[in-house]
């Protein structure tokens, strides 16, 4: 049987922009071809140098507001899983290549390229407090006393405003935030945007419910032409089989956060050496645990246990590469098909971060503190905006609270729907430290 996609169109290098008709068009190529930056290397410059990537310095891995300076922020953590995904890329690239089934217009490092862009993105539109922030931001539009700000939207549109999703918002800085604002974003290539796309379907799916989604209702036309130009197969309306790049991308993510996430918890004193050296030792070598310093010993223990986690993802991978191109890949992830002790190592490492890590005290004073923080945001933008959209009369407190999300002007055309998607993003964009700051000073604390 012949498959549904094929690797041609997926690596398209095709970019999309938003004309002043507000049309969804095909940018014309670039007349000059620089043999020594490719389309995907320039995805990876407007990735690296926007305000978006930078901020991710100062949000949430697993500690908010980490006091040690060794502790991953989302910068150090997406860079690492960046890291993994090009291996992880040029490994399938290379093995798809050994086969003759590299397509003409690409070479080998251009599956690391592409992989490396999506899992450099991945995170850009993860709130303050990491998922803590999310589940705030939800919990603010669902709770009963601010339903009448939802009233005369339409239930998708409800959908998106009550389901603040990192995933989502990554999708949303790329494609209408950053670079061109409303104009096509970064406009990537397709390619990159395809393997970005962890969950392609929208948060009003009815098989996938509200939980994990990566496409807004303000985002789905730009998808509906990237996922033609991809050949993306349509599984129901508006929800496509995944780009098979995406599955490498969530597979160094899970890398990377499994592994990584340990060690912080050894500099913040949480876990001790030999506990996490039992974890990694089925993927070490029995000479590493006889290395005397404990420090030097996890760093080497931990990067031979990433090397083999790589080389055994990349076999699952092309072992499984008929299924992915025809959208019907059915386990999770590759990591579930992956050799037994890579997937217990891994599984056990996170079980390990679930137990001893995510729920102690000194994390869960601030998670909780993230509720009131992010709710006091919301308390004096939501209400400001809807009074502006629906009646156009402000008072003076009401005026000055709409200045704070300069530059993303509220206009009364935008609609309840996109002046409240402005609010997310002008909240969601923020650091930790700016969130907090802000709701401080909001408060008339310390005014003095």
């Amino acid at each position: 049987m012949a498959t549904l996609m094929n690797w041609t169109q997926l690596m398209s290098t095709t970019r999309f922009q938003i004309n002043e008709q507000r049309d969804i068009v095909a940018m014309s190529p670039s007349v000059s071809h620089d043999a020594y930056r490719t389309p995907f290397h320039v995805d990876y410059d407007r990735l690296v140098f926007s305000h978006a990537f930078r901020r991710l310095g100062r949000k949430t891995q697993v500690h908010p507001l980490a006091k040690n300076d060794h502790t991953h922020n989302r910068l150090t953590h997406s860079v690492e899983v960046a890291s993994v995904g090009r291996s992880l890329g040029r490994k399938v690239g290379g093995m798809l290549a050994a086969n003759q089934r590299l397509p003409a217009h690409t070479q080998v490092d251009d599956f690391g390229m592409v992989v490396q862009v999506a899992c450099l993105a991945h995170d850009v539109g993860n709130p303050p407090f990491g998922h803590t922030g999310e589940d705030a931001l939800r919990q603010w539009f669902r709770d009963a006393a601010h339903q009448k700000y939802l009233q005369n939207l339409s239930r998708e549109h409800i959908n998106d405003i009550q389901t603040y999703e990192g995933n989502a918002h990554s999708l949303r800085q790329v494609a209408s935030l950053e670079m061109y604002a409303e104009q096509g974003g970064m406009r990537l290539t397709a390619a990159s945007i395809g393997a970005l796309l962890k969950y392609p379907w929208t948060s009003s799916h009815p098989d996938y419910g509200r939980r994990k989604f990566n496409i807004y209702q303000a985002e789905l036309p730009y998808i509906r032409h990237i996922a033609h130009d991809l050949g993306l197969p349509e599984k129901q309306g508006d929800c496509w089989a995944r780009h098979p790049l995406s599955y490498l991308m969530e597979a160094a993510d899970d890398i990377c956060y499994a592994l990584m996430d340990l060690e912080d918890a050894i500099d913040l004193e949480l876990l001790d050496y030999e506990t996490v050296s039992d974890v990694l030792a089925p993927l070490a070598k029995p000479e590493h645990r006889q290395v005397s310093n404990p420090r030097d010993k996890i760093a080497m223990m931990r990067g031979y246990a990433i090397g083999q986690a790589i080389e055994s993802i990349a076999h699952t991978f092309i072992q499984h590469e008929t299924d992915l191109l025809n959208g019907e890949f059915c386990e999770k992830d590759l990591l579930s098909c992956a050799p037994t002790h890579v997937q217990e190592t891994l599984n056990n490492a996170k079980n390990l971060a679930r137990e001893r890590v995510f729920r102690h005290r000194s994390k869960l004073m601030y998670e909780l503190a993230a509720f009131p923080c992010l709710g006091s945001l919301l308390d004096l933008l939501v209400p400001s905006v809807h009074e502006y959209v629906v009646s156009g009369c402000l008072n003076v407190h009401q005026s000055l609270a709409l200045e704070l999300l300069n530059p993303a002007e509220i206009k009364r055309e935008d609609g309840l729907y996109l002046a409240y998607m402005k609010v997310l993003d002008y909240v969601g964009g923020m650091t930790d430290n700016y969130a907090a700051k802000t709701a401080r000073e909001l408060s008339g604390v310390n005014i003095l």
